[in-house]
């Protein structure tokens, strides 16, 4: 499209001066020259200012369409690491949660073999004739059990508060961003 302007342009430049030098004197001496040149360069300078308009505003476009495509990709990468960022949360979310849950499991499982063991000791302690020592150990380890049943519970429930206001703001922040957005 830019071609035809400039073909244009430049065959309306050679049609007039060929009918300027046609419609110019026999005689291309002294003032007649003169004259013929003259205006043959306001035309040569008017074609150069007219080149110089289009070329500026082929220019302006095509910066035009590279911003609007620059513009593009930075806001499709800036979607795509907002989820690859909510990804890589919830895959961190999901790890702490598995580590959390095995170590509970391995502390839990340490914990329940010291109260096997001291079960063991307070039966055997009864079944050896020394009922005092053994109900004494029975019941400092049914203490012992309830103790570590309610601060586990309490534990829960204070983490559980904790956590749901920081998990929330991590995963739905940047999602209130892109859903408030304004284009």
């Amino acid at each position: 499209m830019q071609l035809l302007k400039f073909l244009f342009s430049i065959i309306l430049v050679q049609g007039l001066t060929a009918t300027l030098v046609l419609l110019s004197v026999n005689d291309l001496e002294g003032m007649g020259l003169v004259r013929l040149l003259i205006s043959l360069f306001f035309i040569a300078l008017l074609v150069a200012l007219w080149f110089s308009s289009l070329s500026g505003h082929y220019h302006k476009d095509k910066l035009e369409q590279v911003k609007s495509g620059f513009a593009e990709e930075r806001e499709e990468l800036r979607v795509k690491a907002e989820r690859a960022k909510t990804r890589i949360v919830k895959q961190a979310q999901k790890d702490i949660a598995k580590e959390a849950k095995t170590t509970h499991a391995k502390a839990n499982f340490k914990v329940g073999a010291a109260f096997a063991g001291v079960l063991g000791v307070g039966v055997l302690f009864v079944f050896a004739q020394m009922i005092t020592a053994g109900l004494l150990t029975l019941s400092a380890l049914g203490g012992a059990v309830g103790g570590y049943y309610w601060r586990g519970k309490r534990m829960k429930e204070k983490e559980l508060l904790e956590n749901k206001p920081v998990l929330s703001k991590i995963i739905d922040a940047p999602l209130k961003k892109l859903v408030n957005k304004k284009p």
